[in-house]
């Protein structure tokens, strides 16, 4: 029974744990720095709804990661009401930094005067498009403001285990190589789909060759925006004595019309696994990239080491 001085005599007294030390010891968790660059997240395709939710999403995620971020949703082609162009944030993200600055010096506080990008651009983009790229940039210049451009999220490791994760969910590859289970629908051969013509199936040439790593077949990249090119690289499948085919879109989702994909896999008559979306990885590549913009150091993203 406990005094109001404390435990009663006799009983255990809970002592703080005492701070680990050496090599082993738990790193300080990290937070985004005061007054550091807005992430502002690009992000391409018709707005919607559902793209909106992806975005968040994966904000989200990197949030979690690295607390206190301020991060925005840019749209290439935002309306500036519904949805704010990539443009127009960017903007508001200059201005508000200055804002607080000047709150802060008005309060009396010691603080910095900002300097260098007002925002750090990620690309909600796998791998390279050159027409949105382009896009980009030029949102970045109507802008007028100071931002550091980042490149896009692929090729990676994590993005291998996004499109394993997509395929095993759609029942088209095993969950885990390790549990000997048999999966009837298991695909023998990926088409690797990506948009952004051949730079695009380079670039997911790499991530394709980790993806065949975990699955034990063959993977192959086509490019949807290249006429033919997804029932050639189906064909050489086949031919090479893949009997069941199917669809992996290297992809987050927005950047592409649903459409092309449905017809490229009626094209190359096989079944189609869901886009990466907002897979957790994403928002940890997102969250990576700012952080290597800025020069800050949050958790290393699982397989980052692994290219």
């Amino acid at each position: 029974m406990s005094t109001p001085t404390g435990p009663a005599s006799g009983l255990p007294v809970r002592m703080p744990r005492p701070r680990q030390s050496g090599r082993h010891r738990r790193p300080e968790p990290v937070v985004a720095p005061e007054g550091a660059a807005a992430l502002v997240l690009a992000v391409p395709g018709t707005p919607s709804s559902a793209t909106r939710t992806l975005a968040e999403e994966v904000i989200s995620i990197a949030r979690s990661e690295l607390p206190g971020l301020n991060a925005r949703i840019g749209y290439l082609d935002g309306d500036d009401a519904e949805y704010p162009t990539l443009s127009s944030v960017l903007a508001h993200s200059a201005a508000e930094r200055v804002a607080r600055y000047e709150q802060a010096v008005a309060a009396g506080r010691e603080v910095a005067e900002p300097t260098g990008a007002a925002a750090v651009v990620v690309p909600l983009l796998a791998g390279p498009d050159s027409e949105l790229i382009r896009r980009i940039r030029q949102a970045v210049m109507d802008s007028g403001t100071q931002v550091e451009l980042t490149d896009v999220l692929g090729p990676h490791p994590l993005l291998a285990e996004a499109l394993h994760v997509r395929l095993s969910e759609a029942g088209l590859a095993r969950a885990d190589r390790a549990r000997l289970f048999t999966v009837a629908t298991a695909a023998d051969g990926i088409v690797l789909a990506t948009v952004g013509g051949e730079e695009a199936v380079r670039a997911a040439g790499i991530t394709g060759m980790l993806l065949a790593a975990r699955l034990a077949v063959p993977v192959m990249a086509a490019a949807l925006d290249v006429e033919g090119s997804v029932a050639s690289i189906a064909e050489q499948l086949q031919n090479s004595g893949s009997a069941q085919l199917a669809l992996a879109p290297y992809l987050v989702g927005p950047e592409v019309d649903p459409g092309l994909l449905d017809a490229a896999a009626k094209e190359a008559g096989c079944a189609t696994a869901e886009p990466l979306g907002a897979y957790p990885a994403i928002g940890k590549l997102v969250l990576s990239l700012y952080a290597t913009a800025l020069g800050i150091t949050p958790a290393t993203p699982q397989g980052a080491q692994a290219l």
